[in-house]
């Protein structure tokens, strides 16, 4: 059983970010379902969304994400 959580555990620190942003995008996601499909549309965009932002911290890290966000390009 140990090695169970154990092993859930190692692939949660391997990819938290990614698991975070798409059970955010999920959550967000049913709230907007409820009320329509199109809006359901967008909540599988915003599950993506929550998706590829996590998966961008797992690799740049939240100060990466940020730099990303606030660079200016000349």
């Amino acid at each position: 059983m140990t090695t169970d959580r154990e092993g859930l555990l190692a692939a949660f620190l391997e990819h938290k970010g990614k698991i975070v942003g798409a059970v955010f995008g999920l959550i967000l996601g049913w709230l907007v379902i409820r009320y329509g499909f199109w809006r359901g549309m967008l909540a599988a965009a915003f599950v993506a969304a929550g998706f590829f932002i996590g998966a961008l911290v797992d690799r740049e890290g939240w100060d990466g994400l940020y730099d990303i966000l606030v660079r200016r390009r000349r």
